[in-house]
């Protein structure tokens, strides 16, 4: 239990800190789009106002998810954690379509001839805006892959769709400055395919994890080496994992020497048992069924 306190502290200080930096960040980019007449930073601060929101979704899951088992979840509560993630998602796609309807509203407003041409202060937020969201995106995710969070993993790459959408702003607002106006708001239309992209991803990856999903062939072929360098297991008969969160079921059936006595072979699935539970973090239970082999020494 004290390393799921260290973690869920990690998500913590790592959350809080990203939504200091978006306020500002935020603060800044909507203060260049206004002064600047860039429609596209203007949706780049929503986008990452949209992040501010996100990230309080992540930090409502992670806690949930920590609560221990109890009588109406006995499994326990990981699951929140894909809640939290799939309102992130709605989220970031509901922000996603309002960018690219801006996006073509401005380009209507383009018919006209009344675009303006965006200041160099627009400019200069995008290029402040995609190193600050992409250095959020590697603080994120070392601190989703050190906890196992896939919530903390979900609004990292929410991070890096904000970056992605700031090299678009960036993009249109150095054409249009060049003399294309017309590209400010199509880099908006651009944002918006990142972003919806991005959330479709964080989506899927949750509804996995919430219909067991199993777990990919390279930890089924690990679980299975340490499963059979046991003493006493003579072969693998079924192997099911599901993914429960962040964490992970393990079922599994085991051959032994059909003439073994009863408390042997229950030293053996304990010896699998211990094994897989000890040296796979991401395991949270393991249930082990002996079967007696059918060639008894």
């Amino acid at each position: 239990m004290e390393n799921t306190r260290t973690d869920a502290q990690i998500a913590y200080r790592v959350s809080l800190q990203t939504i200091a930096g978006n306020v500002v960040l935020s603060a800044f980019k909507l203060l260049a789009g206004l002064l600047g007449n860039s429609a596209a930073m203007v949706s780049d601060a929503a986008h990452s106002l949209s992040d501010i929101l996100s990230t309080v979704f992540v930090m409502v899951g992670i806690r949930m998810s920590g609560r221990k088992a109890d009588k109406d979840h006995p499994y326990g509560h990981e699951r929140m954690e894909c809640v939290a993630a799939i309102v992130l998602a709605a989220v970031l796609c509901a922000t996603g379509l309002l960018i690219g309807w801006q996006g073509v509203s401005r380009i209507l407003e383009g018919a006209s001839g009344q675009l303006a041409v965006p200041g160099a202060l627009a400019l200069v937020a995008a290029v402040v805006s995609v190193a600050v969201k992409e250095g959020m995106y590697w603080y994120t995710r070392a601190a989703a892959q050190k906890t196992g969070s896939g919530a903390l993993m979900a609004d990292a790459w929410h991070h890096r769709s904000d970056a992605l959408s700031s090299v678009g702003s960036f993009a249109g607002i150095l054409g249009a400055r060049l003399g294309l106006p017309i590209l400010d708001p199509l880099a908006c239309l651009v944002i918006t395919v990142f972003i919806v992209k991005t959330a479709l991803n964080i989506f899927l990856d949750a509804v996995g994890k919430m219909t067991d999903r199993a777990c990919d062939d390279e930890t089924v072929e690990q679980l299975r080496a340490v499963i059979l360098s046991q003493e006493g297991v003579r072969d693998i008969d079924r192997i099911h994992t599901r993914l429960f969160g962040s964490r992970v079921f393990v079922d599994v059936e085991i051959s032994v020497d059909g003439g073994e006595t009863l408390r042997r072979a229950h030293e053996t699935a304990h010896r699998v048992h211990d094994a897989i539970e000890n040296g796979f973090p991401q395991v949270k239970h393991c249930m082990v069924h002996v079967n007696p082999s059918g060639n008894a020494e």
